[in-house]
């Protein structure tokens, strides 16, 4: 993609993320806590995990995204018998030229969903590593960088375990946040069936909102979002107070502290500010947290669940108030 990205303010950002969930909510009926999650994800330029039961909308929801966001969108099946070529690609020898070339795999687009990531074993779920942190995808010693935006909308069952390869834990720490969806409410499933009947057939379509310059010039209006010193210092403190908690074997890394960040800054936006507030951190901390959290083993027989870990962090941890300008930002946002 060659084209020039245009530059837009935060508020816009505001502006663009709300019409881009009206859309998607024409289709994904209720969730909207949920589906604002999930583009806070992408525009903080991350990837998201949908686990939840089946049924409930996860493959809709990636789908419904990459219509609205005018964005290339494939989808990938993992099973058992997927091999790393299946997802990066591999070299095929061209008869006609004598020589071997390369065939690009589905992860070569803007956005990949990756249906029920936990059914393909380990070596085939790391295939997709590099390409989630590094933006590359290297075959045969030969690195190609995939296109901008690219990001990852994964499902995973989390109650069938058999047939499934549990995520490791350095994956699921590529993941920026995990979100659930949850079953609708009555009259939320009756509006399911009922717009399924009006439309008279299976798919549903979405008019493109932005295209995929408009997401990037999106996410880098990002970096104008402030965040003071003081709520800097309180995301480090949530994250840290997660490897000190009694019921955790191992805490999150420094890049939930990352996430915290940038997730934040996207709720802000959503409020329309460009300035964080606690507010914004606190809305985030379970679903950018709770997966990066190792429960000790006794924990499990106790029902204990890492978003309620997160949940006594958050209680435990003194929210700061607002006023001081970070130190970096003298000269205050760009505009």
């Amino acid at each position: 993609m060659n084209d020039v990205d245009r530059t837009i303010a935060p508020a816009e950002v505001g502006h663009l993320a709300r019409a881009v969930l009206d859309a998607v909510g024409t289709v994904v009926v209720g969730k909207r806590d949920a589906l604002e999650l999930v583009l806070a994800g992408i525009l903080a330029g991350g990837h998201v995990l949908l686990e939840d039961l089946p049924g409930l909308g996860k493959t809709l929801t990636a789908r419904s995204f990459a219509q609205a966001l005018g964005l290339d969108f494939r989808r990938l099946q993992f099973t058992p018998d997927l091999l790393p070529a299946d997802v990066t690609g591999s070299f095929l020898y061209d008869q006609r030229n004598g020589d071997f070339t390369f065939r690009a795999g589905p992860v070569f687009t803007n956005l990949l969903l990756a249906d029920e990531i936990n059914r393909t074993p380990p070596k085939t779920q790391s295939a997709l590593l590099e390409a989630m942190q590094e933006k590359q995808v290297s075959v045969e010693g030969v690195t190609y960088k995939l296109d901008e935006p690219f990001h990852v909308l994964a499902t995973a069952n989390p109650i069938e375990y058999e047939g499934t390869y549990p995520l490791p834990e350095a994956q699921l720490d590529r993941f920026l946040l995990r979100v659930s969806f949850g079953y609708p409410q009555h009259e939320e499933e009756w509006e399911v069936l009922r717009r399924r009947m009006s439309r008279r057939r299976e798919e549903a379509d979405i008019k493109a909102v932005v295209d995929a310059a408009t997401l990037r010039a999106m996410q880098a209006a990002l970096e104008d979002v402030v965040v003071e010193d003081s709520i800097g210092r309180y995301i480090v403190s949530l994250t840290a107070a997660t490897r000190e908690h009694p019921s955790v074997l191992v805490g999150a890394s420094p890049r939930g502290s990352l996430a915290l960040l940038l997730l934040a800054r996207v709720r802000a936006v959503f409020g329309g500010r460009d300035y964080v507030v606690p507010e914004d951190v606190k809305e985030v901390a379970a679903p950018a947290l709770a997966h990066r959290i190792t429960l000790r083993p006794e924990m499990w027989l106790r029902r204990v669940d890492p978003a309620f870990v997160v949940g006594e962090v958050l209680e435990a941890t003194p929210a700061p108030a607002s006023g001081a300008l970070p130190s970096y930002a003298a000269g205050g946002p760009r505009h």
